[in-house]
């Protein structure tokens, strides 16, 4: 399987682990013995319900989540969360604080505007370009919740350290950098991420509610709209993505099992993240785009001296087996995405080919 297989640094859907692949491809005609594909199988079986139970279990003692926190697994995508979260978390006559720090967080943003709720933008990196993370943001000490997007794809940014949002439960979307790295979740109320980009392929969202927050919900909300509804039901009111959902299983079972949890797994992004920023800092060939103590260790954008060189690149880049480089459509240039199924070996490649482009066009 693996002589066909490109180095892959898509933004999303990207990489998923090898193994976990493997894994599918092995039983995917007979699944757990039971005659039938995973993609056949009931939701409502004890196939499915060992699946999901594990998914969770494993869930937690990565994120080391207590008994205060409930899984969940929704579809929707992260976009759909942009309007659930203030709907059932931003009660009416209250405002919630965002922090705008690129595409992502300004959809999340435009959503509560939609919504007829009121939010303040108490700090945004707009005004150079989401190049960076704001520092000393003024909270409000009555916002109902605190919004940020914990790691930016477009832009190549990422929070390295939380806000610190006192007594104001955080929010996050972590699609993009969920499971990299280990934090202390005590003082988020919610977190959510799509998985297509770093714990599974597309069409679930995995969502991580206090259940504290579970309070808020009104009533009135439409019954699929309302975390409650998933809540009580544990993901299972309808029928779930029940595919994506058998995948991330399998990548927390690889990153708890394989590569020995979240420490392990952050050190191992760290080093991936040097040697491309090594690149980039010792060359007047590469530029990147975001500032140094702001910069992602998940997605690493950069521009050559100029597009058309950028669009050399590129091709010269897929002919070599490298995939996913280009650039967000919005901002152009080049984007590596190495999350956490896109390994060393695929990143010290890359840096070998970059230094070689280097030589023949710099």
């Amino acid at each position: 399987m693996k002589e066909n297989r490109i180095y892959n640094f898509n933004p999303g859907p990207a990489a998923l682990p090898l193994p976990v692949l493997e894994e599918i491809q092995a039983g995917f005609l007979n699944f757990a013995g039971s005659g039938m594909s995973v993609t056949e199988i009931s939701h409502r079986s004890k196939w499915f319900d060992e699946v999901a139970e594990d998914a969770i279990a494993r869930c937690k003692r990565l994120l080391k989540l207590d008994d205060n926190y409930q899984v969940l697994f929704l579809q929707g995508g992260a976009s759909m969360q942009f309007c659930m979260i203030p709907m059932n978390l931003l009660p009416d006559g209250k405002s919630a604080d965002y922090v705008n720090t690129g595409t992502w967080s300004a959809k999340a943003i435009k959503e509560v505007g939609i919504l007829g709720k009121k939010c303040s933008v108490v700090a945004s990196s707009e005004d150079k370009n989401f190049s960076y993370i704001p520092k000393n943001i003024p909270f409000n000490a009555d916002a109902a919740y605190v919004h940020i997007t914990s790691n930016n794809t477009i832009k190549g940014t990422q929070w390295a350290q939380f806000p610190d949002t006192g007594d104001v439960p955080l929010i996050s979307d972590m699609s993009s950098d969920i499971m990299s790295r280990p934090f202390d979740v005590r003082p988020f109320g919610l977190i959510y991420a799509g998985a297509q980009k770093n714990i599974g392929p597309a069409g679930v969202c995995m969502v991580i509610i206090r259940k504290d927050m579970l309070e808020r919900v009104p009533a009135s909300l439409p019954t699929m709209l309302k975390y409650t509804t998933h809540a009580d039901k544990n993901s299972m009111f309808n029928t779930p993505p029940c595919f994506a959902v058998y995948t991330l299983q399998l990548v927390l079972k690889w990153l708890e099992e394989t590569v020995g949890g979240l420490d392990k797994m952050a050190a191992i992004n760290r080093k991936k993240a040097e040697i491309i920023y090594g690149l980039l800092d010792s060359s007047d060939f590469y530029r990147g785009t975001a500032e140094k103590d702001s910069r992602s260790e998940m997605n690493v954008t950069f521009r050559l001296p100029d597009e058309e060189l950028e669009k050399v690149f590129i091709q010269d880049s897929a002919d070599a087996g490298f995939g996913g480089l280009k650039g967000h459509r919005s901002v152009g240039g080049c984007r590596a995405s190495v999350y956490n199924a896109t390994g060393t070996d695929a990143v010290e490649a890359l840096v070998a080919f970059m230094k070689e482009f280097e030589k023949k066009k710099g």
